[in-house]
C-alpha cells in the first residue's frame, strides 16, 4: 500500500517541498508514498476564481468560502476514496505521536490547508473533517503544518528509517522525552561523555537513560510528566 498525501491548498507548489529531500525524498522516489496536491482555486465558480470573502458580522481579513472548499474536498474524496480528511487549524486538537502512528498505518490523508482568517465554519458541519493543530502557534497558512504532519508520518512508513526499531526510544513514544545523546570526541571543551555510557554495562546504561528521560520530562514538560506518572502508577 502506498501512503498518499493529498494537500488541498492555494499553493500546490509548496509540495512536496522539503519532503522531496533526505529520507522522505528517497521514499517518494521509491514509491513508498506519493504526493497529489489539489489547487483549491480550481473549484471557484466565478470568472475571477474567487476563493474567499469578507467575514459575516464584520472584522479584519478574509475567510475561505464553504462552497469552494466543499467542491475541492468532494473532488479529492472521490479521487482518493478511503483517505481520512483533516484540516490544519489552530482551533484543532493538537496532534500527538499516537495519532501520527495511526495515520502512518493507514492509506494516507487528505489535508485541507487554510489561509487568511481560516475556513467558513459550515464546512465542518457539512463534511467529516478532523480539525488538527501542530501546536499553540499561528502560521501564515496550513501548508507548513501539513508538511510537519506529513514528515512525522512518512518517517514511520516501513523501510523509511531503516531499522524498524529506530523510533522506539524517541520523545513521546513512551510518554517521556528522549534521553540525551553523545558521540566522539570523548572530551570536548572541558565536557566529557558520562562515564556510564563508556562502561559497556548495558543494564546500567539503560537505567541511566531512563533516569535522564524522566528527569528531563519532569523539568521541561510537566504536562507529559503528570500523564506519565498517572499511567505508571495506575498499572
Amino acid at each position: 500500500m502506498t501512503f498518499t498525501a493529498v494537500p488541498l491548498t492555494l499553493y500546490p507548489d509548496m509540495f512536496p517541498g522539503p519532503l522531496g529531500h533526505s529520507m522522505a525524498g528517497r521514499a517518494l522516489e521509491s514509491g513508498t508514498w506519493r504526493c497529489a496536491p489539489v489547487q483549491i482555486r480550481d473549484f471557484a465558480a466565478d470568472k475571477h476564481r474567487t476563493v474567499d470573502d469578507t467575514p459575516a458580522g464584520g472584522g479584519a481579513g478574509m475567510v475561505l468560502k464553504a462552497d469552494v472548499l466543499g467542491a475541492a474536498i468532494d473532488h479529492a474524496a472521490a479521487t482518493h476514496p478511503g483517505l481520512p480528511l483533516l484540516a490544519m487549524t489552530p482551533r484543532g486538537k493538537p496532534v500527538t505521536q499516537a495519532r501520527v502512528r495511526e495515520l502512518a498505518r493507514g492509506p494516507g490523508a487528505i489535508i485541507l490547508c487554510g489561509r487568511f482568517e481560516g475556513f467558513d465554519e459550515r464546512i465542518f458541519d457539512a463534511r467529516p473533517i478532523e480539525q488538527v493543530s501542530m501546536g499553540d502557534i499561528i502560521l501564515s497558512g496550513g501548508e507548513m503544518g501539513a508538511l510537519l504532519l506529513l514528515d512525522a508520518c512518512i518517517r514511520l512508513l516501513p523501510g523509511v528509517m531503516g531499522a524498524a526499531s529506530s523510533g522506539d526510544d524517541e520523545s513521546f513514544e513512551n510518554g517521556l522525552l528522549e534521553y540525551p545523546h553523545y558521540t566522539r570526541p570523548v572530551d570536548w571543551e572541558g565536557h566529557a561523555i558520562p562515564d556510564v555510557l563508556r562502561s559497556g554495562d548495558h543494564a546500567k546504561i539503560a537505567a541511566w537513560r531512563r533516569e535522564q528521560a524522566e528527569r528531563d520530562t519532569s523539568a521541561r514538560r510537566p504536562d507529559l510528566w503528570a500523564a506519565y506518572v498517572a499511567d505508571r502508577d495506575g498499572r
